[in-house]
């Protein structure tokens, strides 16, 4: 059991909260001066330090070629290189207590109240700032010019100014990466930083991680393939929309945060109505979700699937995902369990007379199979949607469940509900909202296959 100091043993957990805080003001005032967070231990590299401003965008023409520019024999070698560096649990932390001005001993003590460990958290904080300066180093040491930005430097521009983008981190990071580039050819490469904790699923193989260096020579030798993700864009229409959205990506809202957000960016922009479709300036790599932000209220809306009719709706929310995406949150909303399978093949057996061996072999490989069928190629310009937990009685219906698809339809009949694009982007969904949701193949995401 973790020891703690006096003000915080005893009484509820709450109650050393406040102590915690209150000592550390105490502190502040006899000091006479507002304390901050030590600097990051290892801290990163200064993200823009001695590097020139950004020059304005240079343009590449679409009809001259289809693949990002390459050296003779196939290779890519770009000049500029943005690096986008995960923000860490460890640096997650200490910004969300900074307005307390905790010093470093007392994170350490409330981590400790919330059941987290310190130490954990700052060694794969050590991890991740070890590789990403792996990163850097082996493009400098080929001549490559390179920007180092975390979440809140990464815009547009930024974008503009680099020939590739490295997203540093998991696949968290490479979907932030992905997010702000419209340019197909324009690559992005995904380096997994903490491959012990971390999937990586959209990055390079784990061996690059700590050779990055080999990574850039089959690159520079044409040793792999670009792979052209689809992705899903979204107009919006109708009222109850506000086009601004709220990033999720740096901040873990409640319901009433995510909401008062929506409502301010709504008297920024001024737009409640648009009668035209709208383009969102975003894509989904992974997918799109559209549901009430309370998650035990059920969301209500009308969809219409490849121009078909419209089909009144009640279920825990709407999922459309890429090929990309099929192997995440959508693949999990759908996959079937062996005991579920067993179930099923027991009743079949019994009305049929079946003579089949309920082994687990048999059931392992039916559950392979089906779970396996919920998965397609991330090239592949067509979605999959998903249905979760509809409600069908004689009012509501779902005549489809999951399935896949070109175009989808949803009208709004919600209260309070959002429309989120990658899990880190948010959009205003509410009553009166039609947004119509497709594959455009001008906006694949260039990527690279390297040759193993």
């Amino acid at each position: 059991m973790t020891c703690l100091p006096g003000f915080l043993s005893g009484g509820s957990p709450c109650a050393a909260l406040r102590s915690l805080f209150k000592s550390s003001r105490r502190r502040q005032h006899h000091h006479h001066q507002q304390r901050r967070f030590p600097s990051t231990p290892n801290p990163l590299p200064a993200a823009s330090a001695g590097l020139p401003a950004c020059p304005s965008p240079r343009r590449l023409c679409a009809d001259v070629s289809s693949e990002p520019p390459s050296k003779a024999g196939g290779g890519f070698r770009p000049s500029r290189v943005v690096v986008v560096a995960k923000t860490t649990r460890y640096e997650f932390e200490q910004q969300r207590y900074r307005f307390a001005g905790l010093s470093e001993e007392d994170l350490k003590q409330l981590l400790a109240l919330k059941g987290s460990n310190y130490s954990g958290l700052l060694e794969r904080h050590h991890i991740h700032i070890k590789n990403v300066e792996h990163v850097i180093d082996s493009l400098r040491n080929e001549k490559i010019e390179v920007r180092l930005v975390k979440r809140k430097e990464y815009n547009e521009e930024t974008v503009r100014w680099a020939d590739a983008i490295i997203a540093a981190g998991g696949d968290g990071t490479m979907l932030l990466a992905a997010s702000k580039v419209l340019d197909r050819l324009k690559p992005v490469i995904g380096v997994n930083t903490d491959p012990d904790r971390s999937e990586g699923h959209l990055c390079l193989p784990v061996r690059y991680t700590h050779s990055f260096p080999d990574a850039l020579q089959k690159l520079y030798r044409g040793e792999f393939r670009w792979q052209w993700r689809q992705r899903i864009r979204l107009y919006l229409e109708g009222t109850g929309i506000n086009p601004v959205p709220v990033d999720l990506h740096e901040q873990q809202l409640s319901q009433e945060q995510h909401s008062r957000a929506h409502v301010n960016g709504r008297f920024q922009d001024q737009r409640s109505q648009i009668s035209e479709p709208h383009l969102l300036p975003v894509r989904a790599l992974n997918e799109v979700f559209i549901g009430e932000s309370l998650s035990s209220r059920a969301s209500y809306y009308e969809i219409s699937v490849d121009d078909g009719a419209w089909e009144k709706q009640k279920s825990s929310g709407l999922n459309i995902c890429t090929g990309t995406g099929s192997k995440a949150w959508s693949f999990n909303i759908n996959k079937v369990a062996n005991q579920a399978v067993e179930e099923v093949l027991k009743i079949a057996k019994k009305y049929e007379s079946l003579s089949l061996p309920l082994n687990k072999e048999l059931i392992q490989k039916v559950t392979n199979e089906y779970n396996e069928s919920l998965l397609y190629s991330p090239e592949e310009p067509k979605m999959f949607f998903s249905i979760r937990e509809p409600i069908s009685n004689r009012v509501f219906s779902s005549s489809r469940q999951r399935g896949f698809a070109s175009k989808v339809c949803v009208r709004s009949r919600c209260w309070d509900a959002c429309m989120v694009v990658d899990g880190g982007t948010s959009f205003e969904f509410n009553d009166g909202a039609i947004a119509s949701i497709l594959i455009d193949t001008e906006d694949a995401l260039c990527t690279v296959l390297l040759q193993e």
